[in-house]
């Protein structure tokens, strides 16, 4: 009777410790090198004063499930500020985490937003991508329902996207990513800078011109036939620093004699 009573006491703590063991597979973390925050390696930040060095130098994604919804978290390599007012306690980036939840080629979308002028790997086309903008839903949905509506039941939308320290966070259904385990799953996270008047074919993406200006990044052409991306995940997602070589070889691109995209820069999901 005492050993049954004593396996009878041990039982909760076994099961405590399974459920803190499958607790812990519902979260993944990626790093990202610093001072690559340079696209295919020679963009530069515009010349207004909000562009803070290190605003779009990506240093890590978390993601957590807890029960129904999950929790994303992205880090830059700067202390976010809010200059435009925009209430978020973050002005100047824009943040895309795309994700493949089945890694099955010929499943989901080798396209990517308009804007960010890039394609991903057929095996490593996206299934969701959550969209972590200052900018309000409302008008992040209608940017998505006038540019991107062949894609925009993959697009989730946060109802609360905030800033605070160097972290951009917010929670989404998951639901709306679908299901399974969010530890086995392929991410890559482009960094963007939000632009409030973007051009008709962007969503709401800043772009990246021959040189700086103001408002526009530098380091790319004129022609939209350059990634419009200013940092990403690359390799294995430890931040290494060879990382930063495989971003640069990943963001490569071609353009045509008359400005036309020749060969898109090619992404890859990172995985652990």
């Amino acid at each position: 009777m005492r050993l049954h009573g004593l396996r009878r006491a041990a039982l909760p703590a076994f099961v405590l410790a399974v459920s803190a063991t499958a607790a812990l597979a519902q979260s993944v973390s990626f790093k990202d090198p610093t001072g690559d925050d340079n696209g295919p390696g020679g963009y530069s930040y515009p010349t207004d004063a909000v562009y803070k060095k290190g605003s779009f130098d990506l240093t890590g994604l978390d993601v957590k499930q807890k029960g129904d919804k999950v929790d994303i978290d992205v880090s830059v390599n700067a202390q976010l500020e809010d200059p435009w007012k925009m209430g978020t306690g973050f002005s100047v980036q824009m943040i895309f985490v795309f994700i493949d939840t089945d890694h099955k080629e010929g499943s989901g979308n080798t396209k990517g937003l308009p804007g960010l002028n890039v394609q991903f790997a057929p095996e490593d086309a996206w299934d969701k991508v959550i969209v972590l903008s200052p900018q309000g839903p409302s008008r992040v949905k209608a940017e998505v329902e006038s540019k991107a509506a062949a894609m925009a039941k993959d697009i989730v939308i946060p109802t609360r996207v905030k800033g605070a320290g160097r972290t951009i966070s917010a929670t989404v259904p998951m639901s709306a990513l679908g299901s399974g385990d969010v530890s086995t799953w392929g991410y890559q996270v482009v960094v963007q800078s939000n632009e409030g008047f973007p051009a008709s074919t962007d969503l709401l993406t800043r772009k990246v011109n021959e040189y700086e200006g103001q408002h526009r990044f530098g380091g790319g052409t004129d022609s939209d036939c350059d990634p419009h991306v200013m940092d990403l995940l690359a390799g294995s997602g430890t931040g290494d620093a060879a990382e930063a070589d495989a971003q640069h070889q990943m963001l490569k691109y071609t353009c045509g004699a008359d400005g036309a995209a020749g060969t898109l820069a090619t992404l890859k999901m990172v995985r652990k």
